[in-house]
């Protein structure tokens, strides 16, 4: 499954808390992406909560978009990526 980096912006910063409620709207994210056949792999957040980097495995940058869409979500930008990391020669 091919790998996208997507870049999002936050005027307001991200409001996902870590609470019961965070807890909640992550996982009806999560079956959004499901119905698209799109994964949530993990995101990184800058300091004031207003960019985010996130990881998705999905098919095709459309269902990233149709993903995005169902979950009211916004995208600066998609980019296909692959895995490098420090122990590529070992």
């Amino acid at each position: 499954m091919p790998r996208y980096m997507v870049e999002r912006t936050f005027p307001d910063g991200l409001g996902l808390p870590v609470s019961e409620e965070g807890e909640a709207a992550a996982r009806g994210i999560i079956g959004c992406n499901a119905d698209v056949h799109v994964t949530w792999v993990h995101s990184y957040v800058t300091e004031d909560k207003r960019k985010t980097f996130c990881i998705y495995d999905g098919p095709n940058p459309q269902a990233i978009r149709q993903a995005a869409e169902r979950n009211g979500l916004p995208i600066d930008q998609i980019t296909k990526v692959s895995v490098l990391d420090p122990y590529f020669y070992h």
